[in-house]
C-alpha cells in the first residue's frame, strides 16, 4: 500500500513493488543469526521478508520516481521464487493508486543499475507480460544513472553477474532516455542526488528538502533500520564493506543533526524514521511500520 506524506510543502508517496523472500545471511553478513534474529525471525530456509520500495515526489521539475522495482521482465521460476507468481504491475500499480500513469512521470532516477532497483525501468511490450519486444516502462521520462554505476552493470564479474541485466537499461541507451551524470546531481531546487558508495563504487540516495524540513531516501545506502544504529551490520551484497560503514556514519550524523525522516528501502518493518539520541548514539526511532511475514504472494 502507498504511504503519501509532505517534507514541506512537496508532497511524496513512498510505493511498492512488491514483499519478497530473501536470504537472510545475504543481508546481514557476517552478523551472527544469533543476534539478527532478534530484529527480524526467518522461516526454516532462514528466508526474511525484504521489501522493494520506490519514492515518487511531486516536484517543479516533474513528477520524479526513484527506483523502478524488479519489474515484470521475469522468468517464470523467478517469479515464484520471489512469490510474484500472478502479481503484475505491483509498482506501477501502486502510481495508478496514488493518481498517476507511467506516462506522466517526468523523471526516474535509478540509484544503481541491480535486477531489484532498475528491473521494472523497461518492460515487454506485451499485454499479458509474456516476453516481447523491450520499451521503456514510463515512456516519457528522462532516466538519470552514475557513469561509474553503468561501467560496474556493462562489464560486470563473476560476484555481480546474476544482478546486471542489460535489457534494464540498454533500450533506453537506444532510445536518448538514458542521461549518464557524474556525481551528485540537482534535480529540483528541492530534490538532489548525493553519493552513498558502499553497496556499489557510485549508489545514488535521493535528498528531498523545503522548509526546513528533510527527506532521505536511502536506498542501498542502508537496507534496515537497525544497521544505521549498529554500523558494523553491513550486508554481504556491498561491494565495500569498509565504505559503507563510513558513509553509514556520514549519512547518520548529519540525518540526526537535521532530524530528516528516513525512508527505507527494504526494511520489512520499518518504513520510514527519524535519529534521536540512545546509548550508543543516534538510532531509529520508527514512525511508519509495518507488520513482517505478510503480503508475501506465497
Amino acid at each position: 500500500m502507498p504511504y503519501s506524506l509532505k517534507v514541506g510543502a512537496i508532497q511524496c508517496h513512498i510505493l511498492n513493488d512488491g514483499l519478497h523472500p530473501a536470504d537472510g545471511g545475504g543481508f546481514f553478513g557476517v552478523v551472527p543469526r544469533l543476534l539478527w534474529s532478534r530484529v527480524i525471525q526467518p522461516n526454516a530456509d532462514n528466508m526474511i521478508p525484504s521489501d522493494t520500495r520506490s519514492l515518487l515526489i511531486e516536484s517543479d521539475a516533474g513528477l520524479i520516481l526513484v527506483d523502478t522495482g524488479n519489474g515484470d521482465k521475469l522468468r517464470a521460476k523467478d517469479r515464484q521464487r520471489l512469490g510474484f507468481a500472478g502479481r503484475t504491475d505491483r509498482l506501477v500499480g501502486e502510481l495508478r493508486r496514488v493518481g498517476y500513469q507511467p506516462s506522466d512521470v517526468d523523471v526516474v532516477i535509478l540509484t544503481h543499475l541491480h535486477g531489484d532497483h532498475a528491473g521494472g525501468a523497461t518492460r515487454w511490450d506485451t499485454p499479458d507480460h509474456t516476453p516481447g519486444p523491450v520499451v521503456a516502462t514510463f515512456p516519457n521520462a528522462r532516466y538519470l544513472c552514475q557513469r561509474l554505476d553503468l561501467a560496474e552493470a556493462s562489464f560486470p564479474n563473476e560476484r555481480t553477474l546474476a544482478t546486471y541485466h542489460r535489457e534494464n537499461w540498454q533500450p533506453l541507451i537506444e532510445n536518448g532516455q538514458l542521461q549518464v551524470v557524474d556525481g551528485p546531481q540537482r534535480i529540483d531546487v528541492n530534490v538532489r542526488t548525493d553519493i552513498a558508495p558502499g553497496h556499489t563504487a557510485a549508489l545514488q540516495m535521493v535528498w528531498v528538502e523545503h522548509g526546513g524540513e528533510s527527506l532521505l531516501f536511502l536506498g542501498d545506502a542502508c537496507n534496515w533500520a537497525v544497521q544505521l544504529n549498529r554500523l558494523a551490520w553491513v550486508p554481504a551484497f556491498d561491494l565495500f564493506p569498509m565504505t559503507s560503514i563510513e558513509t553509514k556514519r556520514r549519512i547518520r550524523q548529519e540525518a540526526y543533526e537535521r532530524n530528516t525522516l528516513l525512508v527505507f528501502q527494504h526494511d520489512a518493518q520499518v518504513v520510514t524514521g527519524r535519529l534521536v539520541a540512545g546509548d550508543r548514539g543516534p538510532e531509529v526511532k520508527p514512525e511508519i511500520t509495518e507488520e513482517a511475514w505478510t503480503d508475501m504472494g506465497l
